[in-house]
């Protein structure tokens, strides 16, 4: 069902049983996949695609123009993948040219109230951002991903599968998959282990896995802590992921327990 009072542009591309509610605007390059509902007073702009049952709540503005001063009505892209929550005041925002010119969003997430996701992000499968947390530009953050409420993540910062940043924490540095991390600027505080036990990750890796984050973060010195690392944890596929993650060329530097 679509409201009469709805105002859809014509060259939108709306699939079939997609509700679109009062006084929502939809613009000329937007494309909404099947099932999906569009709450009243939603705006929904630019070079965006929706996938299937994505449920868009009121007053959310989709695909407007990006927040970075070196903007200038480039053509992006803004894609967001099925089955995705995105609840009131939260604001979504295309790519630019200089960060690869699209923001992505993968299937399952949920929004909660006035989140911001700023140009160029790219987040994963099930992840929940909490009520009031940006995103700054060019963020990734993985699969399984939990931001508790009133966090801020910087810019260019990356966050791992299945990590846990607890509320009202400054994400400034790389939080490796399975961590945990909370404090006024985020702090190592160990791993996810509830997160790893519902996902039922066997208990033998999960012990190798914290046997290995001692080691991994024994020092300040990384790169000296994972040359020395014993070589039976790399048969552990999660421990595999962190060394990974933390070898990968990055923008920031990586949270750990020492960090300021």
């Amino acid at each position: 069902m679509i409201h009469k009072t709805a105002i859809i542009d014509s060259n939108a591309k709306i699939s079939d049983n997609v509700n679109i509610g009062a006084y929502s605007v939809i613009g000329p390059n937007v494309q909404i996949g099947e099932g999906s509902i569009i709450h009243p007073q939603v705006n929904i702009s630019g070079n965006t695609i929706i996938g299937k049952e994505t449920i868009i709540y009121p007053f959310a503005s989709i695909g407007n123009d990006p927040q970075d001063l070196k903007y200038n009505g480039e053509e992006t892209a803004l894609i967001i993948g099925n089955n995705n929550k995105i609840r009131e005041y939260v604001t979504i925002n295309p790519g630019t040219i200089g960060g690869g010119g699209k923001t992505i969003i993968g299937n399952n997430c949920l929004f909660m109230v006035s989140s911001h996701v700023a140009h160029d992000c790219i987040i994963g499968n099930n992840v929940i951002i909490a009520n009031n947390v940006p995103l700054g530009g060019h963020a990734q953050i993985e699969d399984n991903v939990v931001i508790g409420g009133n966090s801020a993540v910087q810019q260019f910062t990356r966050i791992g599968k299945m990590a846990m940043i607890g509320g009202m924490c400054g994400v400034v540095k790389d939080v490796i998959p399975y961590g945990m991390a909370f404090g006024n600027r985020c702090v190592l505080q160990g791993l996810n282990l509830i997160g790893l036990r519902r996902k039922n990750i066997s208990n033998k890796e999960i012990l190798s896995l914290s046997e290995s984050y001692k080691e991994i973060f024994k020092t300040e010195n990384l790169s000296d802590n994972l040359l020395n690392l014993d070589q039976k944890f790399s048969e552990n596929y999660l421990v595999k992921e962190i060394i990974d993650f933390i070898n990968k060329d990055k923008k920031r530097p990586i949270c750990t327990p020492h960090s300021k």
